[in-house]
């Protein structure tokens, strides 16, 4: 079984996902041991409380540079064996020093259909506010892996959700919410700890 560890920054709906999914044993090759959060107002935090699950914080303001940041967080994953790191709503930026440790082994979550509407930049409501503003009447959720590029990591899942009529970007983040990234991403959980499950044996 993999030890898995969810970054987050906000209010968690995503690792809510996540831990339903692993409780209902839909990832049973990956067990959620930490729940790592970028500062400690998120909401995701009494989350795991509630589900028996570590927690910690590892704040990028508390670190000189990029470089100490990426130090600790790596430090924070080792001390708890992680062996996957899940994306939820994780707004900091990963460094290389990050990626180079946990190559092919961080995956993300992204509320379109890559390559439309991401990058630098693109996160959040922002997201749906571009897809809305361009007009296009397909969107959805996009997970994959992490490397140097923002978004740029090769796809996982994805999953099409189509835009109604009338659809505002907090409507749209809903349904793309509901109906693909609470869906995809246990999924590709299971899928990549599965591999490394299979790897280790």
């Amino acid at each position: 079984m993999i030890n898995i560890a969810v970054l987050v920054s906000g209010g968690g709906t995503n690792l809510q996902a996540l831990l339903d999914a692993q409780e209902a044993g839909k990832i049973p090759h990956g067990k959620i041991v930490l729940v790592l959060a970028s500062n400690e107002k998120a909401y995701a935090l009494e989350r795991a409380k509630r589900h028996s699950v570590a927690t910690a914080v590892v704040r990028r303001k508390d670190y000189g540079s990029q470089d100490e940041f990426d130090q600790a967080l790596v430090q924070t994953l080792r001390d708890h064996h992680i062996e996957l790191v899940v994306l939820a709503g994780y707004l900091s930026i990963l460094g290389g020093h990050v990626i180079d440790c946990y190559r092919d082994r961080i995956i993300n979550i992204h509320p379109s259909l890559i390559p439309s509407f991401c990058g630098k930049g693109f996160y959040g409501l922002r997201v749906h506010e571009a897809a809305l503003a361009r007009g296009v009447r397909v969107t959805g959720a996009t997970v994959h892996f992490v490397n140097e590029i923002p978004d740029g990591g090769k796809i996982i899942l994805q999953k099409a959700i189509a835009i109604e009529d009338g659809d505002t970007p907090e409507v749209l983040q809903r349904r793309v919410m509901e109906q693909a990234e609470w869906i995809l991403l246990p999924r590709a959980a299971e899928i990549v700890a599965k591999k490394l499950d299979e790897e280790k044996a």
